[in-house]
């Protein structure tokens, strides 16, 4: 069969049934497609753009961010003080704010005022680290402020004597400061107590024993210095009894760790470390 044989390449005029090139049974009637109305059985209706859903979206994000912001900028909730958020014995509690100031005063430049409460408890011990492990023990007179101010009266009193033999000439030497605790000039002496945690032992309306996980720094910063600055992670147990209206310390204990890795952050200079020291100021902690 040649090409010509098939219909419609034949040498005659084909006929309409046999026109396979007919679009409309064979008339050869050109179809003007012209825009789909609704219900079109050739095609579905074209869309029109959607910059409604775009702006909709755009106001939905708008709305989220602030909500957001106000979120984070409300004041403590009523989550913090919830007995289902307080610290248990034995147990870590949220550190979350909860609103309360718990730090109305202070005796010696140390909060006091603590409340007679978990939350009270674990405050006292973490500021009370923080002045125990202050540059202010290495000198008598302020020695003895520090230890009339966290501890019980008749426990200072016993502290005071051995505490001066543990602070001795021969020690502070060892450190670089002179026998009153002075830091030779040109030098900054680095001693700071930072709490990371606090963590009730036991509890009772009367008396508590909190345990405060810190690092430490100490040592000496400047030109040719022999002991320079260095961490420390312990652990220091306080064993706190209400008096006079505030929690004070009975006695105490420390033991090393637990200590991370250490990171891989390349040691500063002492300038840096000796600016840093007199730039940063410290804190008063609170649950």
């Amino acid at each position: 069969m040649s090409f010509d044989d098939e219909p419609g390449h034949g040498g005659g005029d084909p006929g309409a049934a046999d026109d396979r090139f007919s679009t409309l049974g064979g008339t050869r009637q050109t179809r003007t497609r012209l825009p789909e109305a609704p219900g079109d059985a050739y095609g579905a209706t074209r869309r029109p753009p959607r910059t409604s859903r775009s702006l909709v979206m755009v106001v939905g994000v708008v709305v989220l961010l602030v909500a957001a912001i106000a979120f984070a900028n409300r004041g403590g909730d009523d989550t913090g003080t919830s007995p289902d958020n307080a610290a248990k014995p034995g147990g870590a509690g949220s550190t979350a704010a909860t609103g309360t100031k718990p730090v109305p005063g202070k005796q010696a430049g140390i909060a006091s005022g603590f409340p007679q409460s978990e939350q009270g408890a674990q405050s006292a011990a973490a500021n009370y680290a923080v002045a125990l492990g202050s540059t202010g023990m290495f000198n008598k007179d302020t020695r003895h402020q520090i230890l009339d101010a966290v501890y019980t009266a008749p426990s200072a009193a016993k502290l005071k004597a051995p505490q001066d033999a543990a602070y001795s000439a021969d020690f502070l030497k060892k450190l670089g400061l002179d026998a009153e605790g002075r830091t030779p000039p040109g030098n900054t002496f680095v001693s700071r107590t930072i709490p990371v945690g606090t963590k009730v032992q036991e509890y009772h309306a009367g008396s508590a024993k909190v345990s405060v996980w810190y690092t430490g720094l100490i040592g000496m910063s400047g030109p040719g210095s022999t002991d320079p600055v260095r961490t420390a992670w312990k652990t220091w147990t306080f064993d706190l009894q209400w008096s006079d209206n505030d929690w004070k310390i009975t006695a105490d204990s420390q033991t090393d760790g637990p200590a991370p890795v250490p990171g891989d952050i390349a040691a500063s200079s002492a300038d840096d470390i000796s600016k840093a020291v007199e730039g940063y100021g410290g804190f008063t902690y609170a649950r």
